[in-house]
């Protein structure tokens, strides 16, 4: 190309980016790769819960009673009072080999000289303030626990590869234990029922879910419900078919349960929790909501990008897999439209790969890509709430490790819940030819007004940078005189396999408990007006725009 052809070229780029955010809409001096912000800020595209990103404990912690009263650990619920407000969705795989056993003698709670934990349950007398303070697991207990639990998740681990799954029977002291958890941490509990209790002619058997519902109602526990987990996959794990009409009758069912009990009649029920519609099993759902419709308050459905067994950390940063997730949910998103219009819709269970998890990827810095590009599309796209698999149980996906060490995608969780708010707005990025496309992904909300960092008009910007180059955002005129609050987050350590790190630093500082009742400081680093906003490679970051004015932020 000539010289002339080269500066028409250029300036036919630039016209473009005035005609589209306005003249003198940028600062032109960057230092890296230059990538122009677009923002809609004249409306909210879509107001998503309050408890958008919301956390799952696997039912596979019932796998033997005993792991339950990890669910009293205080660094546990530490932990999960960061992630609040949220649900708390106890469920999944395990949860449709579950039968409630009352009075278990062989589930009795560890042997320890230290609190009686289920003494302490049944005091009545106690507050709900005075439960939560003396229902603590010992010291030494926990330990013994927590080198169980390691050992319980390789044979969960290869119960999963395997696909035969035992059944699990457990006693009210598991429900008080996930019940106080729930409540001690500020989590409102949603428990899945077993949906593969059928009866001769393949109608769902109540019985159990009625005895269960009968504990939990003299103990005035509050709770939501689901029933069954991936009915799809009803054939595979267990030779049981199960079709969308009977799935919700079946729903049907359960709801003229709930309206009969004076605590449950207005409790939350949420279903199917069907894995990704595709094959022979795409009229699942559209059976089902015909059906039963009116007995759901939200449509949950389930998402994975990989099999956990197959993929590479190129999975993990590739901006083809990030956008396969666009495609699932406009399909869900059209399927309900057509059955019942203006239905909420949730993810109600999803992380990164699914299998268990990636060994060495999903537990680890690079993680954070897929989830943090998750929550923003799935916000921007019109998805309630998200369910991340799991706080704590089986597999690699969790957010809290054996130890109850959190993981980077625990500490990405907590940012975006401090900083991100629930309403959307539309804003998207724009490159020259010579970037990869789509190799920054930026979201825009305004900020949570719960934050402390919260101005009226407020904006966060959160962006990811799966280049290895140091990117530079150019910020449109009406936001870029606004100072800054950043939080760059990075891989805890550098070298050729940085991206698998455990650890992960906020604004070049490692993120670590310095105690088990404190989280460590969450503090962003001020920019001032006109300061660039540069992302280093393989990154991603907070951007709170303190100063923006944008009127439906107020």
């Amino acid at each position: 190309m000539g010289m002339v052809g080269a500066v028409t070229g250029v300036s036919l780029f630039l016209s473009f980016l005035c005609l589209s955010f306005g003249a003198d809409s940028f600062r032109w001096a960057p230092t890296g790769d230059a990538v122009f912000l677009y923002a809609d800020l004249s409306r909210v595209l879509n107001k998503v819960s309050e408890r958008f990103l919301s956390v799952a404990i696997d039912a596979s912690l019932l796998a033997e009673e005993k792991f339950m009263y990890l669910l009293s650990s205080q660094k546990l619920r530490t932990l999960a009072k960061a992630l609040t407000p949220g649900f708390l969705r106890f469920g999944g795989t395990k949860q449709d080999f579950m039968v409630f056993t009352p009075h278990n003698k062989s589930a009795a709670a560890p042997q320890s000289h230290a609190v009686p934990l289920q003494s302490v349950l049944h005091q009545s007398s106690l507050s709900a303030e005075g439960l939560c303070k003396t229902l603590m697991l010992p010291v030494s207990l926990e330990e013994k626990l927590k080198v169980a639990w390691a050992e319980q998740e390789v044979l969960l681990q290869k119960e999963e590869i395997q696909g035969s799954f035992q059944k699990v029977r457990f006693s009210e002291h598991a429900v008080d234990l996930l019940y106080s958890f729930a409540n001690c941490s500020g989590f409102d509990l949603i428990f899945g029922l077993n949906a593969l209790l059928r009866t001769r002619n393949n109608s769902w058997d109540s019985c159990n879910a009625e005895t269960l519902l009968s504990y939990c109602e003299s103990k005035q526990y509050v709770m939501s419900w689901e029933l069954g987990n991936e009915p799809n996959s009803y054939e595979k794990k267990a030779g049981i078919c199960v079709d969308g009409h009977q799935l919700g009758l079946d729903f049907l069912h359960l709801r003229e349960i709930l309206n009969k009990s004076k605590l449950y009649s207005s409790a939350g029920l949420y279903g199917p929790d069907i894995g990704q519609p595709k094959d022979h099993r795409k009229d699942l759902l559209p059976g089902f909501l015909e059906t039963a419709a009116k007995a759901i308050d939200a449509c949950t459905w389930h998402h994975y990008y990989v099999n956990g067994r197959e993929t590479s950390i190129d999975d993990f940063l590739s901006p083809q897999v990030l956008d396969t997730l666009a495609a699932k949910i406009t399909t869900v998103l059209q399927t309900v439209a057509l059955v019942s219009p203006g239905m909420k819709i949730w993810l109600g269970e999803t992380s990164s790969a699914y299998g268990g998890g990636a060994a060495g990827l999903s537990d680890t810095f690079v993680a954070g890509f897929m989830w943090l590009d998750k929550l923003g599309l799935a916000a921007k796209l019109g998805i309630d709430v998200v369910v991340r698999q799991v706080l704590i149980g089986s597999g690699t996906y969790h957010l809290v490790d054996a130890n109850l060490d959190p993981l980077p995608d625990y500490w990405l969780s907590v940012l975006y819940k401090r900083l991100v708010g629930p309403e959307v707005l539309d804003a998207a990025a724009f490159t020259d030819s010579a970037i990869p496309k789509r190799k920054l992904r930026v979201y825009l909300h305004c900020t949570n007004k719960q934050s402390p960092n919260f101005r009226k008009g407020s904006v966060t910007l959160f962006a990811l940078n799966l280049s290895k180059k140091v990117m530079e955002i150019i910020l449109p005129l009406r936001v870029n005189r606004s100072s800054i609050d950043a939080y760059v987050l990075e891989a805890g350590r550098t070298g050729t396999r940085a991206l698998k790190s455990r650890l992960i630093r906020l604004n070049g500082v490692v993120l670590k408990m310095p105690d088990d009742n404190t989280l460590p400081s969450l503090h962003g680093v001020s920019l001032n007006p006109g300061h660039p906003v540069r992302l280093p490679g393989h990154s991603f970051a907070f951007y709170v725009l303190k100063d923006a004015s944008v009127p439906v932020c107020w």
